[in-house]
């Protein structure tokens, strides 16, 4: 019968059952695995660090989880944990070749670039939602774009990154500073030019109450 675990005891919060020179080996498993994981990275090469793709986030927690075992666990042997970690470094390094040397397997494994703003509207169709074009907006000002209008084309890369190409000089289009979500634009009056809230789309006229062509919203506002 398995004894009955006593609430905040801190002998065993703090020390556990194990004996006191079982630290001692908690050190040597740390420094073993640390270096042979180490050395496997490197051997991944630049590919595998410079950038944090759909491959290399699988790597890190595949990594983790057989790293993280092996460092205190007593019941998981080290021969064990350094086959595995060989094993997914291996399938990583085959998964790197494969899109090296294929490209229907880099669209599959890398994934494409997605087109995110186009002529100064933010693409996505009836798709789109207000909180994509909000994380649209922000990637954007991260880039120091104050205006969709400044924008000429913008493409989200496989590796999460955020391409901008510029309209020179900018066009009058939407203002995405400050951010929406902060203050709330003033709705147009009169006649005039006006372009959507949420993607940006512009019209040369309004009619109340019409729905935006490109992403259905009804949230109208002067270009700057």
């Amino acid at each position: 019968m398995e004894e009955a675990i006593i609430p905040l005891d801190l002998g065993r919060m703090f020390l556990g059952d194990e004996p006191v020179l079982f630290y001692l080996e908690i050190v040597v498993r740390t420094a073993i695995i640390y270096l042979w994981t180490l050395v496997l990275i490197r051997w991944i090469g630049g590919r595998g660090v410079a950038q944090l793709s759909l491959i290399e986030f699988l790597l890190v927690i595949a990594l983790g989880s057989a790293v993280g075992d092996s460092l205190f666990y007593p019941d998981v042997p080290l021969l064990h944990a350094m086959l595995t970690i060989l094993l997914i470094v291996l399938i990583n390094k085959g998964l790197d070749a494969a899109v090296n040397r294929f490209r229907r397997a880099k669209r599959i494994i890398d994934g494409v670039p997605r087109e995110l703003v186009r002529d100064g509207v933010i693409q996505g169709g009836q798709e789109l939602r207000d909180l994509a074009s909000l994380e649209v907006m922000a990637m954007l000002r991260l880039q120091g774009i104050s205006n969709l209008g400044e924008v000429r084309r913008a493409y989200l890369e496989s590796n999460g990154s955020v391409s901008i190409f510029r309209h020179d000089p900018p066009r009058p289009g939407l203002p995405i500073v400050p951010p929406p979500e902060l203050e709330r634009r003033p709705q147009p009056v009169g006649g005039g030019a006006v372009c959507c809230g949420c993607c940006g789309q512009g019209l040369t006229a309004m009619t109340p109450d019409v729905a935006c062509p490109n992403c259905g919203a009804k949230d109208w506002t002067r270009p700057a």
